[in-house]
């Protein structure tokens, strides 16, 4: 094993381990920022729900740009 193809693996791992990070993250800054609308607001509990349902499609959203992102690589390589 080259020791660019090392290099390229453990750039693969690194992105293939935020994954999980971006989707919690996306999730938990939702609800954050929900619940302090929320209270400032007294709304109680639709601003949180909103906003946690909106961390959730960010978080998938990220997800599928970095598949996308993979699969063109993966074609850059194929050529």
């Amino acid at each position: 094993m080259g020791k660019n193809s090392k290099k390229e693996l453990w750039r693969q791992l690194l992105d293939a381990s935020a994954i999980p990070l971006n989707l919690v993250v996306a999730t938990f800054v939702g609800f954050a920022i929900g619940y302090g609308l929320d209270k400032l607001f007294g709304t109680s509990p639709y601003l949180t729900i909103i906003f946690f349902i909106l961390g959730i499609i960010a978080g998938f959203r990220e997800l599928f740009r970095y598949a996308r992102r993979m699969e063109r690589e993966d074609d850059k390589k194929d050529k």
